[in-house]
């Protein structure tokens, strides 16, 4: 009996035993389901946190405020200069946000942030600081060791996300030609606008730029600035052949890293969007009309020796010679009076579609976004084409300028500039005779040689070009002390491949220039330092060709000869 009562006993107590290990068992399930439901509910919230919006959050009891924080999702694409070197790139970079509710000491914090941060803008910051909500922006895209002296500074308040973003390593250098985003990746301005759906599906942009070339027109523009008290300048080098622009320069510019900071005048593009009265360079054209339209030699005649009256207005010549000039001495002493008389002859019509033909009465088309509108006479009548023809009443770009130069020196081939490099090449359009670019080519050297362009001649180069000289006009009326002073040239000029062109905004005279602000003295020796400087980047030798002989030959017998006046005086009398 007593075996058999411990048998009953050991019997029940391993059921009591079982029952329990099933009870725990059971318990234990429920548990881990428990624990799995919450790592599920934890794990969704991150990937939604993560994936869909793209930020985690800084830890703290509320959650942060972050539905009007632009994030880019996508890495954008590189731009690169014509050599390799990178102009704009994307980074994931830490960019730091305050939880206002939580800042014990606003003064403080904002002395450490200005001390970490120096180009912290102090009144936004306070205003962040005192906000009412969870969430404000304190700067964007800052650098490791300033996220670590933040770190340092043990403020529960401040925390970072994550963010790409746009990254500029030549500061200021190509402001206006590549451009910038707005934060959320969308392209605003230059390249960034004008390839945004090349860039912003990841691939890369190379650039027509080069940036030593960038660097020597920044140079030489920004002296002249200096040297002139001026307000604003802006330069250019173009490839005649090709269109590609070399070198693009809109002063005064900004950082791209703090576009944000950019005042209207900074950001202004005045190469491409500024458009301008630019005087005497509009002579290129009307003569090569003359001699494209009209077929005149060389010995044609024009009487200068008074000035023109149109009605109550009078053109009179800068540097008067008051006798009879033949086309080589109008363009070389760029009479105002002998272009008008030009374009008396040419007449309306035809001098109108001349320059339509070469693109400088209307927008040009370009590969950024950034474009001005050309300003012309509404009506054609004979005195406004006379005054046309020495670029009064006409306003244009001062790229538009260089490439319908470009256009006139190249063998007659339109010009279209671009910023990006294209994989094929457009079918060239000529609109000029053989015969009329070369002509112009040797009045073009002719200036620089013996007319108002000597101050950019150079040694050992061949160059050619035209000054410009026009009041700057305001609320209607023409400013005779507020200049536009201007150089548009080309080199080496028996197979001219380059073209450049200086612009300066409101230069003033000084000793070294006699009192003068005009192109010769401004913007003149600017684009010989530009044409010098390039000579030794680019390697450029002179294959001993020299056009001085042609125009000995050619343009020189008709230069500052009495029996050439004394020829025509007869047929004016």
């Amino acid at each position: 009996m007593m075996a058999g009562g411990r048998l009953n006993q050991s019997i029940a107590f391993d059921g009591e035993r079982q029952a329990n290990f099933r009870m725990m068992r059971g318990r234990l399930s429920i548990l881990s389901i428990c624990f799995m439901l919450v790592y599920a509910v934890v794990f969704v919230r991150m990937i939604e946190l993560t994936v869909v919006q793209g930020t985690i959050p800084h830890l703290k009891s509320d959650p942060v405020e972050e539905k009007q924080v632009p994030i880019i999702t996508a890495r954008r694409g590189n731009i690169y200069d014509r050599n390799g070197f990178l102009l704009a790139t994307t980074i994931k970079a830490p960019s730091v946000y305050v939880d206002p509710s939580l800042v014990l000491n606003h003064q403080k914090m904002l002395v450490d942030l200005k001390r970490i941060l120096p180009k912290l803008n102090v009144n936004k910051t306070q205003k962040v600081l005192a906000g009412a909500g969870r969430f404000g922006w304190i700067a964007h895209a800052i650098t490791p060791q300033q996220q670590k002296q933040i770190l340092a500074l043990g403020e529960p308040a401040l925390g970072f996300q994550y963010q790409y973003s746009r990254i500029y390593p030549q500061g200021n250098l190509f402001a206006h030609a590549v451009g910038y985003t707005k934060r959320d990746g969308l392209g605003l301005s230059g390249i960034e606008r004008g390839y945004d759906d090349v860039l912003s599906r990841g691939d890369d942009v190379n650039a027509t730029l080069d940036l030593r070339l960038q660097h020597v027109v920044k140079r030489e523009v920004s002296k002249a600035m200096k040297e002139f008290d001026a307000i604003a300048g802006t330069g250019v080098i173009i490839d005649a052949h090709t269109g590609e622009v070399l070198a693009g320069v809109s002063l005064p510019d900004f950082d791209l890293n703090q576009a944000g900071e950019a005042s209207e005048n900074e950001i202004f593009n005045r190469l491409t969007l500024g458009v301008y009265e630019l005087g005497s360079m509009f002579k290129i054209f009307s003569t090569a009309a003359m001699i494209e339209l009209e077929g005149a030699p060389m010995d044609e005649a024009f009487d200068a020796r008074k000035p023109l009256k149109i009605g109550w207005h009078k053109i009179r010549d800068y540097h008067a010679k008051k006798r009879i000039l033949n086309m080589p001495e109008v363009f070389m002493y760029s009479s105002n009076i002998g272009s008008a008389l030009m374009g008396q002859k040419i007449g309306a019509t035809a001098l109108k579609a001349f320059y339509s033909d070469l693109g400088l009465l209307k927008k040009m088309s370009l590969d950024i976004k950034e474009i001005g509108q050309p300003l012309s006479p509404q009506k054609w009548t004979e005195g406004t084409t006379m005054t046309a023809s020495y670029g009064h009443g006409l306003a244009t770009t001062p790229l538009q300028m260089a490439a319908a130069t470009a256009t006139i020196i190249n063998g007659g081939y339109i010009t279209i500039p671009h910023f990006g490099k294209k994989k094929t090449n457009d079918v060239r359009v000529k609109i000029l005779r053989d015969e009329t670019s070369e002509k112009m080519k040797k009045l073009l050297r002719l200036v620089v040689m013996k007319g108002t362009g000597k101050n950019a001649e150079l040694v050992g180069m061949e160059i050619g070009g035209k000054t410009g000289t026009a009041e700057k006009s305001i609320n209607g009326r023409y400013q005779e002390d507020k200049l536009i002073s201007s150089f548009v040239g080309a080199f080496p000029m028996r197979d001219p491949r380059y073209v450049v062109m200086v612009a300066i905004d409101e230069p003033k005279g000084n000793k070294k220039s006699h009192g003068y602000a005009t192109a010769g003295w401004v913007a003149a020796p600017a684009f010989k330092n530009i044409v010098g400087s390039m000579v030794s980047i680019l390697g450029l030798t002179s294959d001993g060709y020299s056009l001085e002989t042609d125009i000995a030959l050619d343009l020189m017998p008709y230069i500052d000869r009495p029996t050439q006046e004394r020829k025509h005086l007869a047929s004016f009398e």
